[in-house]
């Protein structure tokens, strides 16, 4: 009798006295027991309850606690645990987080994209801040915010890219092949576009568009622009140069249209002055006709060889064709009309040179004209004036 009394009163003090001796877990019931309470706060007011329903249905739901924070092994534990190394199933993800741009942006980088991560549910969720159409949302928390932006020296890039075409794209047609950060920058390893292993390097971003836009590729490397870059020329445009890489508006809107001309001129800045000379110039600029035609109305946007390519719409047999396009009934005779004759250049163009030469000369000559005549007019009325009235 006395030693089964002896024993019930072992496990009376046993059970009584936790605090003694820390009792494993079992986990998650007994975490969630005290975690699962709504309101739960640490010390510094932190909130440290979970929400048991979202835990459960969330990636991680399978998983016991222990499995992330491994440094608790019986209740009670410390009141601050050990920050959570994700790398310890996420090796991949965290070498190329640990080499990107954004290994110090935070003291926890996981959960800046990635959110609660009692929470987290597979990318193709749509209520994953890494789902495709929330992930420019989840970029612009720090690439949107004016104050992080002027901390770290960034361009706030989230407005601008909202407002470009494939901004729209994401958020107004939900579009879910629509290039977003990742589609361009990547996920993890994000690197700076001044690294060349980065796919926003410049040699690199024609490959990087190139992966949704594979057809705009090809005729890109065909043309004269992706012949030079792929020998290594570091003055030819890439996509960026023409598009910009957040701003990038629809090719056909009138602004685009307005504006892809000096852009163009930014390299070719002689055959940009000798356009601006011309009625197709004149028209844009002067009467704002947008129709009125642009370099790649004539050169191709991306396909663009010289004139001496028998497949370059400018070459000599194709120009009827080109012209024609615009201009209806185009003939041999038509087509020899100069878009970038200099008529300041004597050497190239004689005749034009001296037809300017005489046209100046004669608008000079009248201007003179006029205005000697204006002021011998205003002399001969004052005198007018001085004489009562009678002419001298």
């Amino acid at each position: 009798m006395k030693k089964h009394f002896s024993i019930g009163l072992s496990l009376v003090v046993f059970a009584l006295f936790p605090v003694w001796t820390a009792r494993p877990l079992h986990a998650q019931s007994d975490c969630l027991s005290c975690h699962g309470t709504p309101g739960m706060t640490d010390s510094s007011g932190k909130s440290i309850s979970i929400d048991a329903d979202k835990f459960h249905s969330s990636i991680h739901g399978s998983l016991t606690c222990t499995n992330c924070h491994t440094n608790v092994k019986g209740y009670p534990h410390a009141a601050n645990a050990a920050q959570v190394d994700c790398s310890t199933c996420h090796a991949d993800e965290a070498s190329g987080l640990g080499a990107s741009v954004h290994a110090k942006a935070s003291d926890h980088p996981c959960l800046s994209c990635h959110g609660d991560p009692h929470q987290i549910v597979p990318k193709t969720d749509a209520s994953s801040p890494v789902y495709p159409l929330n992930i420019p949302k989840t970029c612009g928390n720090c690439h949107g915010n004016p104050a992080l932006a002027k901390q770290h020296g960034l361009a706030n890039v989230y407005g601008s890219y909202m407002d470009s075409i494939h901004g729209f794209a994401v958020s107004k047609e939900g579009l879910l092949v629509a290039a977003n950060c990742t589609s361009c920058h990547g996920s993890h390893g994000i690197l700076s576009h001044k690294d060349p292993k980065s796919p926003t390097y410049r040699t690199n971003i024609p490959g990087t568009c190139g992966k949704c836009h594979v057809g705009i590729n090809q005729q890109y490397q065909a043309g004269i622009h992706g012949q030079l870059a792929a020998k290594g020329n570091p003055d030819v445009p890439v996509c960026t140069d023409c598009h910009t890489a957040h701003t990038i508006l629809e090719p056909t809107s009138a602004e685009f249209r307005m504006q892809s001309t000096p852009v163009c001129g930014n390299c070719h800045r002689d055959k940009f002055s000798t356009y601006r000379d011309t009625f197709h110039s004149q028209l844009g600029l002067l009467g704002g006709y947008v129709q009125t035609a642009r370099c790649w109305d004539c050169h191709q946007a991306h396909d663009v060889r010289p004139a001496s390519d028998p497949a370059s719409p400018i070459a000599p047999a194709n120009l009827i064709v080109t012209c024609g396009k615009c201009h209806t009934g185009a003939n041999a005779s038509f087509v020899q009309y100069q878009p970038h004759a200099n008529p300041r250049n004597r050497r190239l163009s004689p005749a034009l040179y001296y037809i300017r030469l005489f046209m100046n000369l004669l608008l000079a000559s009248v201007l003179t004209f006029f205005l000697i005549h204006t002021v011998l007019w205003l002399v001969r009325s004052h005198l007018a004036r001085g004489n009562g009235g009678k002419h001298a």
